[in-house]
C-alpha cells in the first residue's frame, strides 16, 4: 500500500508524532492506521518509559483564568532542561494541560494519588449497585474494575481524555512530548481555583 503525504499528516494530527515517526509507523504496519497508532504509541512509551529515571528538575508553571475570571488554573510541568522548558511545544503542553484542568476538573493527578479510604469507599459503592441490579457475585470483580477505570477516566489528570483530542488521554499526550524532545517531562502537581467554592 502507497503511503501517502494525507494519511501521514493525518497521523501525526492524530498522535501528535513527529512526520519521519508517522511514516516509519506507517511503513511498518503496511499503512493500517490503527497498528500505525499502536506502533507509535509503544514507541512513545518507551522511550518515556527509558526517560523515566533521569530527573526534572526545570520547567515551567503555566496558568490559565477562565470565564472572565471564575476559574483559575496553575499547572507545574518539569522536564530535563532550560532548553526545552523555553521551547514552544514545552510551553504549549504546559498551557494546554492549565486550560484542561479548568475544563475538567480532575480531583487528582494521578491514581495512585487516590487515598485508600476513598478507593475502598467506590468500590463499596459499586458492590451495592451490583448487589442491587442482582448481577451474580462471581462477577462482581470484574464490574468493580470496569467501573474503577472509568473513575479514573473521570478524577484523574493523566487518566482523563485531552479536551483537544479526545482519541488520546492526557498520558498520552505527554508521553508523545517525551519521544518529541527525548526528555523526561513530568506534570507534578496543579491548582485549580473556582471563585465562590468553599
Amino acid at each position: 500500500m502507497e503511503i501517502t503525504s494525507a494519511l501521514v499528516k493525518e497521523l501525526r494530527v492524530k498522535t501528535g508524532a513527529g512526520m519521519m515517526d508517522c511514516k516509519e509507523a506507517l511503513t511498518a504496519s503496511e499503512g493500517d492506521f490503527e497498528k500505525a497508532i499502536d506502533y507509535l504509541r509503544k514507541k512513545g512509551m518507551s522511550a518515556a518509559t527509558k526517560r523515566s529515571s533521569k530527573a526534572a528538575k526545570e520547567g515551567t508553571i503555566a496558568s490559565y483564568i477562565h470565564m472572565g475570571g471564575k476559574i483559575g488554573v496553575m499547572v507545574e510541568v518539569n522536564c530535563e532542561t532550560d532548553f526545552v522548558a523555553k521551547t514552544d511545544d514545552f510551553l504549549a503542553l504546559a498551557k494546554d494541560l492549565a486550560m484542561h484542568v479548568a475544563a475538567s476538573n480532575p480531583l487528582y493527578l494521578r491514581a495512585e494519588d487516590i487515598s485508600p479510604e476513598a478507593l475502598e469507599r467506590e468500590k463499596e459503592i459499586y458492590r451495592s449497585q451490583a448487589t442491587a441490579e442482582k448481577k451474580p457475585e462471581k462477577i462482581w470483580d470484574k464490574i468493580i474494575e470496569g467501573k474503577l477505570k472509568k473513575y479514573y477516566e473521570d478524577v484523574c489528570l493523566m487518566n482523563q481524555k485531552f479536551i483537544k483530542n479526545t482519541d488520546i488521554t492526557v498520558e498520552t499526550l505527554v508521553n508523545n512530548m517525551i519521544a518529541k524532545t527525548g526528555e523526561n517531562i513530568i506534570v507534578r502537581r496543579f491548582a485549580r481555583f473556582q471563585l465562590g467554592e468553599g
